[in-house]
């Protein structure tokens, strides 16, 4: 496994690292090897809780590694065409390991979330961001069409004008706006980042385990759902959570003014 990707473990919760810091954590071929091998991996651990996503040094990422994508212009296009489709086609299993694993995903994000940056900033749950991250699509400015997700998901986090605004036009804009947009959902001094991340972290590694992957489940499945398909599906959760402990711990706490203690997995 190279290092492009860190995993470390406390407990129930994950760290995934981008880490190419002097590259600004930009994408290249090792690195789409080893997000998909590490988001696999947690995907699959069920003793986790809840999974964060950083990127080590000054920026969060950047996009893709344009030095690499020069190297293929020695290519006649038809072989770069089927190249940079397989690449783009092993990259997207790693987002949609993030979109589908049952953990929430927190990103913790600062400096440049760019091209790639940005889908796989929006293929987490919640995200938390440096009020020096600044955002952009990026893609335009190399006659490129996004990836990672970033049509897919933007639309729904940010409606479909804003959306090809963003697209169409790869203009930069700051952590506030990205916020008025509902992009992240906190924006905080640089120097809070990791107290707020840890924050959320610690909600919800104390949660209850089965109703926050339900939840996380619902709410990414309904996107595809009918209005009564998605009804039933929360009635038939609804039904599954309360034959657990922790819906008996919590109305227990709640009857007895005191914080539950949810299960330790």
């Amino acid at each position: 496994m190279n290092d492009t990707i860190l995993l470390t473990r406390d407990g129930p919760v994950a760290t995934l690292t981008l880490n190419r810091p002097d590259a600004l954590n930009v994408l290249d071929p090792a690195m789409v090897d080893a997000l998909v091998a590490r988001t696999s991996e947690v995907a699959a651990d069920d003793s986790l809780h809840v999974v964060v996503l950083r990127g080590a040094g000054k920026h969060f990422m950047a996009g893709g590694d344009i030095r690499n994508f020069a190297g293929e212009l020695r290519h006649a296009p038809a072989d770069r065409q089927r190249g940079f489709q397989t690449m783009v086609e092993r990259t997207h299993v790693a987002i949609e390991q993030l979109h589908r694993m049952p953990h929430p995903v927190v990103g913790r994000v600062h400096g440049a979330v760019a091209g790639f940056g940005l889908s796989l900033m929006n293929a987490c749950d919640l995200v938390v961001a440096a009020d020096d991250a600044y955002f952009a699509s990026a893609y335009r400015h190399i006659a490129l069409t996004p990836d990672g997700g970033g049509s897919w998901a933007l639309p729904r986090l940010v409606g479909m004008r804003r959306a090809m605004e963003i697209f169409l036009l790869g203009e930069r804009f700051d952590a506030a706006e990205a916020l008025r947009l509902g992009l992240v959902n906190r924006v905080v001094p640089a120097a809070d980042l990791d107290g707020a991340t840890d924050a959320i972290v610690r909600s919800l590694a104390a949660g209850p385990v089965f109703a926050l992957r339900n939840t996380k489940r619902l709410i990414r499945e309904s996107l595809a759902q009918t209005l009564s398909g998605q009804l039933q599906a929360e009635a038939v959760s609804f039904g599954q959570c309360t034959a657990t402990a922790d819906f008996a711990e919590g109305i227990t706490a709640f009857l007895a003014k005191r914080p539950p203690q949810f299960r330790r997995r």
